[in-house]
């Protein structure tokens, strides 16, 4: 290890398999099976992002059955729904986080009651009421449960015509309710203190320990820290954390990382992540969601994968280069193709829309190009099994 103020020299490939372990894709099984292992996992990771797009399996049960291999979309509705053991909530994006991790967000739920949501601006108080009651007497509902709404105009692209689902959405911002469950992107709604069982909300945890949440978040999922990576979109956090990780690296908790090709961009590490010895076996196989934690951060990919993943779901088509929804494949510790894949659910088969290779995938010829092929295949038949499983 170098004197405490020379940052320890990182190599790129050295720090893929330190984010690989601290993703948990250098294992077969790392957190089980079952709803257990659905919480296990969301709570290791921090969060699981959600996403409407479902042309393959939507983003968040990819992402779990990636580190699942025996996942069963059953299992998050339990953990959501019975166990209770995971709740929907925005962090970069709308996501699976932890329940016990609650109090962290409950400081932007007490912003958007106090300031309102800047998406939500126009939902008047008479639909919040509205809403607010029918729950309150009725029970969880979901928006086709309310058939009285008058449509109105929508403000953008996302925007619901309907009054009482912007007033429902507003609520879920605001921490008083929560998505007790889904059927697929249908949301039923309950009040938050109901649903989890509370007297009241969780007391907010304060802006230090805000900080200190993304960053042990970020050491856990991702094993080498830069500002960008723990507060990402999140650019009104970075002073707060850059606090947090100058006390841990003057207590010797945390060490400042030279990483190959980031050239001023500061990265740090606990001691025991940059010391240990990781060996990611070439046969394990990813077929990766675009919005898996080790890809959603395109700069961050690049820089330690040397893989540029575009997506392209809103390119149009004439200048796709990968296609509709490309998913990126990772062997070993490398990205070495892209799939545009597609699910027929009617004829029960996975369709192979574009083969792309890149990187060392791109590089390889002959039998080591076959020998790729052929792992890569064995692991479509299993994620096809996944694609058209209960």
């Amino acid at each position: 290890m170098p004197a405490a103020s020379s940052p320890f020299p990182l190599s790129t490939i050295a720090a893929r398999k330190i984010w690989l372990r601290a993703q948990r894709l250098d294992a077969e099984a790392p957190f089980g099976a079952g709803p257990e292992a659905v919480a296990a996992a969301i709570a290791h990771l921090g969060y699981v992002q959600i996403d409407t797009i479902n042309v393959i399996e939507r983003c968040h049960h990819h992402i779990l059955f990636s580190r699942i291999p025996a996942y069963r979309r059953a299992d998050l509705r339990q953990a959501q729904s019975v166990d209770k053991s995971v709740f929907e909530y925005w962090t970069h994006a709308l996501a699976y986080v932890p329940a016990k991790d609650f109090r962290y967000f409950a400081p932007a739920m007490r912003r958007h009651r106090r300031d309102g949501h800047r998406w939500l601006k126009t939902v008047k108080p008479e639909d919040m009421r509205k809403v607010m009651r029918l729950i309150r007497r009725d029970g969880a509902l979901t928006i086709r449960d309310i058939d009285d709404d008058v449509l109105t105009e929508k403000e953008h692209l996302w925007a619901s015509r309907k009054p009482s689902k912007r007033a429902l959405q507003l609520g879920f911002y605001e921490g008083v309710l929560t998505v007790a469950g889904r059927d697929g992107m249908l949301k039923t709604y309950d009040l938050t203190t109901r649903h989890f069982g509370w007297e009241r909300l969780p007391k907010a945890a304060t802006e230090r320990e805000v900080a200190a949440y993304l960053l042990d978040r970020g050491l856990r999922a991702q094993g080498i820290v830069s500002l960008d990576s723990l507060c990402h979109l999140n650019a009104s956090a970075k002073t707060q954390v850059r606090r947090i990780v100058d006390a841990r690296v003057r207590r010797g908790e945390l060490v400042p990382v030279a990483l190959e090709g980031a050239g001023r961009q500061e990265h740090w590490a606990e001691p025991g992540a940059v010391e240990a010895t990781i060996e990611i076996s070439p046969e394990r196989v990813h077929i990766l969601s675009p919005f898996d934690p080790l890809i959603i951060q395109r700069k961050r990919t690049q820089a330690v994968f040397d893989y540029a993943h575009r997506f392209e779901a809103y390119v149009p088509k004439e200048k796709r280069q990968l296609g509709y929804f490309a998913l990126p494949v990772l062997v070993g510790d490398e990205i070495v193709a892209a799939l545009d894949l597609k699910t027929d659910r009617q004829a029960g088969k996975l369709l192979m829309q574009k083969w792309s290779w890149v990187g060392q995938g791109r590089a390889a010829r002959g039998e080591a190009r076959k020998d790729l092929k052929r792992r890569i295949e064995d692991e479509l038949h299993s994620f096809q099994r996944f694609q058209l499983g209960d």
